[in-house]
C-alpha cells in the first residue's frame, strides 16, 4: 500500500495552518468544503480548483 504524502502545495498549506494556530477542519469549513475534500485536494487527489484561491487568501499564501 503506497503512503500518502502532500503535495508542495499541501506542506504550505500545513505548515500555514500550525503557524496561525488553525486547525485543517476550520479551514475546511472557512472555504465551504468537507474535511475530507480538502485532504484530497492536499494529497493531490482532487484538483480543488473552485477552492485554492480561497485557500491562498484565507492562509495569505502566495
Amino acid at each position: 500500500m503506497k503512503k500518502r504524502r502532500l503535495t508542495p502545495f499541501g506542506d504550505k498549506v500545513k505548515e500555514r495552518l500550525i503557524q496561525m494556530n488553525m486547525t485543517q477542519k476550520t479551514l475546511a469549513e472557512t472555504v465551504g468544503t468537507s474535511n475530507v475534500y480538502l485532504s484530497m485536494i492536499l494529497y493531490g487527489e482532487r484538483s480543488g480548483e473552485k477552492y485554492i484561491d480561497a485557500i491562498k487568501e484565507i492562509l495569505d499564501l502566495k
